[in-house]
């Protein structure tokens, strides 16, 4: 089994649902040749922030802040078209594995850096797995050799990595895989443990790759498999830390200072602000149950994920699918570096808003949509009238 890029399984149900000015770049070379050789242990905060120095001093555009007013009560626009866009479509994942005996799981993986849109106003040079935040799905079962190949593309201005949480093993992989750019290096390793686990870059500063978007998830099954659901889904949450406000328009660069003190002017899920509202929004239909496999890359913030108007009918804690998952679960705790697997049925249409609860961040970016469509069923809501 060969995995370049999340791909939908043809054996899963996939019937058609109704769609309901750049500044100059930043050279960050100086940020490799102090990083290519340091550990996570040898990192030393002085060192991180001068090598963050040289990079701040290069000339940063000037961005003007909008009036944006407040985001919980409007539609974000489709983005604009022309710019790239590093958005991981939510429906984009393999989907089960239909076999009982272990297999060998290649996985080739590629590290892009690129300038795409963070909203409809700005856009940030993002460092991605195969150019998406977060990067490809990736699916194994318990006993499965996994197979992995990293390539740094030649011109990236980075060192990068891959530590898999997956993976026993030196870094998760880590150490295996520093690449320079225009390398490439893998290691090959044995899935011990079933559960839903993170991956992500570990070049120092490790926080700042995070933070650029070099995370993502493998789910590893259990021998038996999960219980089958009608729709699955893969969502992120991740944070970017800006210089310029929430809101300015232009490239944006990143802020080592507020990186550091944990302070991000975005919280998206799953690349850039839209990207799971107007962009992709979730699409189910009346008496269906969907599987969200839920991950936060942060690199720093706690997520209290939260479906507005549903309940959650099971959760798989700390993506713990060995243990019986919890039921009627209104909001999930997933730390920084975690995950969970949610799961919900719907059984009246409607517009139906996932958010982390803590509500500010709503209004830096951080919603996502599932439409649910069909009949109405009045005995269990409607409207007085």
């Amino acid at each position: 089994m060969t995995t370049r890029s999340a791909a939908r399984d043809p054996a899963r149900p996939a019937d058609p649902l109704p769609d309901v000015a750049a500044g100059p770049r930043l050279s960050r070379r100086t940020l490799l040749v102090g990083t290519a050789g340091l550990t996570v242990g040898a990192l030393a905060a002085g060192s991180a922030r001068a090598q963050h120095d040289m990079v701040a001093d290069a000339t940063r555009p000037t961005g003007m802040t909008s009036g944006i007013g407040s985001l919980s009560n409007r539609a974000y626009p489709v983005p604009l078209e022309g710019q790239n866009d590093i958005a991981h479509d939510p429906a984009d994942l393999p989907g089960p594995l239909m076999r009982e005996a272990p297999a060998t799981v290649r996985v080739e993986l590629e590290t892009v850096e690129l300038e795409a849109r963070l909203d409809n106003r700005a856009s940030y040079r993002f460092w991605t797995f195969n150019g998406s935040v977060p990067g490809p799905f990736l699916r194994a079962r318990v006993g499965d050799t996994i197979e992995l190949h990293l390539s740094n593309r030649d011109d990236s201005w980075m060192m990068h990595n891959i530590d898999l949480h997956a993976v026993t093993g030196p870094g998760g992989g880590a150490e295996a895989t520093n690449c320079a750019p225009g390398e490439s290096a893998g290691f090959r390793a044995r899935a011990l443990k079933p559960g839903l686990f993170v991956y992500h870059c570990a070049v120092p500063p490790v926080a700042l790759h995070m933070s650029s978007g070099k995370y993502g998830m493998i789910l590893i099954e259990p021998d038996e498999g999960l219980p089958p659901v009608d729709r699955e889904f893969y969502v992120m949450q991740g944070e970017v830390y800006t210089a310029e406000s929430f809101g300015t328009e232009g490239l944006l660069t990143e802020d080592f200072d507020k990186l550091m003190n944990e302070r991000p002017e975005y919280f998206v899920f799953n690349g850039h602000v839209a990207a799971l509202t107007e962009h992709y929004p979730m699409q189910a239909r009346v008496g269906e149950t969907v599987r969200i496999f839920f991950g936060v890359g942060g690199p720093n913030h706690v997520s209290s994920v939260h479906l507005i108007g549903s309940i959650f009918e099971r959760v798989y804690l700390n993506g713990d699918v060995v243990s019986p998952p919890q039921q009627s679960v209104q909001t999930v705790v997933v730390p920084a570096g975690g995950a969970a697997i949610l799961e919900a049925k719907f059984d009246v249409p409607g517009r139906f808003v996932l958010v982390d609860h803590a509500l500010s961040r709503v209004e830096r970016g951080l919603a996502a949509y599932i439409e649910v469509t069909g009949p109405e069923n009045p005995d269990i809501f409607a409207p007085l009238v």
